[in-house]
């Protein structure tokens, strides 16, 4: 007998190159002149719209960009050893959605043939709760965006695929080491009544109920440092869900002091010198907040810089000592299950019987959010979302058998049984790939420390490898929310209720990781597994776009409205507002919406621009088609002495022919001393 729920309506709508190929044989005949391998990196802009997008993560619909303080980019690593290659992307967003990795696996094969292909394509994200959200192909992760952004998901695709691009016209002759250091006060366990229902041996692992551990890929090439990759479990919720600027977070800080303000990286000035990629691992209960409550306006950004430099000082330091040469090339595996009708083996499952996953669904309890990280606010019932409208409401019997089948979830919405399309993936990619001896298991989700701690342990020993050579790559290739252990998904903590496939999903992970793991091991191939569903033009976008801009009576767009001081001291804040257009026009990917210009040796220079951490830039809608841009610059105190000016890029389009035009404006000229 069906169960019926209606009271979740608004609930769900606030939810959460180089031009010739290189191949094999080259790759193998030249990897082993410098240290087995050959490495390159690479880094592209990512980021979507600064005004008028939601962001994805905290999924309130009210949360819309409103500037840029941290541009979100995507860093991507190529490396070959032996006869194979893979290729790993660390992207500052908040899902790395299967859309994504469909479109650039599609663009991949277009470029290079079948040398970058979803075998040894690695996409995973940082998690971040304030990029761009809109890029997904299925309901669940569009509701509080409005719908598909179009916008959004051509930045992200074409940024990765620019970014790969770039590493792979960087392919040379390096060598790779590994170095490990633990960091403990850059997260707490913001579900530990769930974690102390876990067995004394999984907890007895995770002393401080955190993961300490910092996993660092330090890469060399003749002797000079090229880039790292650095794994550490927190999520990107340092920046509140009261924040309208689009900024990287915790991870992107850490990845901009290392590159920025350590390497020199200068990102619109060509090719970086360094990549400093800080990637996740199983981080579904691990918050940055420490006194388990969401930032405010006032703190938001020093926390963000505080848990962003912790990160970088104990990657730095496993970085310099990092002894443990990297041997042995590289491999992977990669798969497709259906998640959501996997038969479970009884040697996975807490009481040693079979068991089953079960179609995809969330609990009523996911509806509140992380309280930690940032509240759920869902709409009362009966107010519009014209997504939902257009879905056909979520007026969804939910059967007995998935009720039972969920316990003790109580069912909210059951998205694998949404018409005409489920409202997640339920077909899903799982993928092991090995660099040398370290070993990532990638999965489509958000993993408990305990969750990824059996994941781990199941796959070190299908391999026969030490378990710190196994880490969790969560958010990777596709995203299913969260994954818990069983005994924390009775608790139905945010997590549990967010565990989609039931209360045997993580057993079902355990099991087909395994099958990878084995043939990995035995050097076999595995079956390619049902074909995820496509979903190209099925989904709409009730996002209003932009019609025209219009600047006021007797302005000009770039006109200055408030001026610059005359004079500044550092440490002050520069603050200038403009007459501009709006961004959706030009994201302006490979440039910037503001520069502070230097005057020096008789020109003006760029000294920064919107991808550094002390400008940022803000847009705010005055009437109806008139906006304004204020750009602000928090004087850093090693700034040199001398005479500056602020200057603002943009677009505007005519309302009569929809063109877009290209303006800038100019402040002042002032002294900083």
């Amino acid at each position: 007998m069906p169960v019926s729920r209606r009271h979740v309506l608004a609930g769900a709508a606030a939810l959460p190159l180089a031009t010739g190929l290189l191949g094999a044989t080259a790759a193998s005949a030249s990897a082993g002149q410098d240290g087995g391998f050959l490495v390159g990196a690479g880094i592209a802009d990512v980021t979507g719209p600064a005004a008028e997008n939601g962001m994805m993560g905290y999924s309130m619909p009210q949360q819309q960009t409103a500037g840029i303080h941290l541009r979100t980019r995507a860093r991507a690593f190529v490396i070959a050893g032996g006869p194979r290659r893979i290729a790993f992307v660390t992207a500052e967003l908040g899902a790395l959605f299967q859309s994504v990795h469909q479109g650039v696996l599609r663009k991949l094969a277009a470029k290079f043939g079948d040398l970058y292909t979803e075998r040894n394509v690695l996409l995973n994200a940082t998690h971040t709760h304030s990029a761009c959200g809109g890029d997904s192909h299925y309901a669940a992760y569009d509701l509080a965006i409005l719908g598909f952004q179009e916008q959004v998901y051509d930045a992200v695709v074409d940024g990765i695929v620019a970014a790969i691009s770039q590493a792979h016209a960087d392919l040379a002759p390096g060598s790779i080491s590994l170095g490990r250091t633990e960091l403990t006060d850059a997260s707490a366990n913001r579900s530990r009544a769930a974690f102390e229902l876990n067995p004394q041996a999984d907890k007895d692992h995770f002393p401080l109920s955190i993961d300490p551990a910092v996993t660092v890929l330090r890469f060399r090439r003749g002797g000079t440092d090229v880039g790292a990759i650095t794994w550490f479990a927190t999520h990107g919720t340092s920046m509140s869900n009261g924040n309208h600027l689009i900024s990287s977070d915790n991870k992107g800080y850490a990845a901009y002091t290392w590159e920025h303000d350590h390497a020199g990286v200068r990102y619109l000035d060509g090719a970086p010198g360094f990549v400093a990629a800080f990637a996740q691992t199983n981080s579904g209960d691990m918050t940055p907040n420490l006194n388990l409550k969401p930032g405010t306006p006032d703190t938001e950004f020093e926390n963000t810089r505080r848990i962003g430099e912790l990160q970088f000082q104990a990657a730095k330091r496993a970085f310099d000592a990092a002894g443990e040469a990297v041997v042995g090339g590289v491999d992977h595996r990669m798969c497709y299950v259906d998640m959501s009708d996997v038969a479970v083996d009884a040697k996975y499952t807490p009481n040693g019987r079979p068991q089953r996953t079960c179609t995809a669904a969330i609990g009523v309890s996911m509806l509140a959010g992380s309280t930690e990280d940032g509240p759920g606010l869902p709409l009362p019932e009966g107010m519009k979302n014209p997504f939902i409208d257009w879905l056909g409401g979520i007026d969804a019997p939910i059967p007995r058998a998935l009720a039972d089948a969920q316990a003790p979830k109580v069912i909210a919405v059951p998205f694998g049984a949404m018409k005409p399309y489920p409202w997640a993936p339920e077909v899903l990619p799982l993928q092991i790939v090995r660099i040398g001896q370290l070993h990532l298991v990638a999965g489509p989700a958000e993993y408990t420390i305990v969750a990824g701690l059996r994941i781990r342990r199941t796959v070190a020993a299908e391999l026969g490898v030490p378990l710190e050579n196994v880490l969790m790559q969560g958010y990777a290739n596709a995203y299913s929310q969260y994954v818990t252990t069983p005994e924390e998904y009775d608790s139905q903590q945010y997590e549990g209720a967010s565990t989609l496939f039931g209360r045997y999903t993580l057993p079902a992970y355990q099991q087909e990781f395994a099958k990878l793991a084995a043939a990995m091991k035995a050097g076999t191939a595995v079956p390619h597994g049902p074909v995820p569903r496509d979903l190209r033009g099925k989904l709409v976008n009730f996002q209003p776009g932009v019609v025209f801009d219009s600047a006021p009576a007797l302005k000009n767009f770039g006109d200055v409205v408030t001026e610059a001081k005359p004079s500044y001291r550092r440490g002050e804040q520069v603050s200038v507002t403009f007459v501009t257009g709006h961004p959706k026009n030009d994201l302006r990917h490979g440039s910037t919406f503001l520069e502070i210009q230097r005057f020096a040796d008789g020109q003006w220079v760029r000294h920064a621009d919107d991808g550094d951490w002390a400008t940022k830039y803000h847009w705010a809608r005055k009437f109806v088609a008139e906006s304004q841009a204020t750009v602000t610059w928090d004087i850093p105190a090693n700034t040199p002495i001398g005479k500056y000016r602020v200057v603002h890029s943009g677009n505007w389009k005519n309302g009569w022919n929809g063109r877009i035009t290209a303006f800038t404006g100019t402040s002042r000229a002032f002294v900083v001393s």
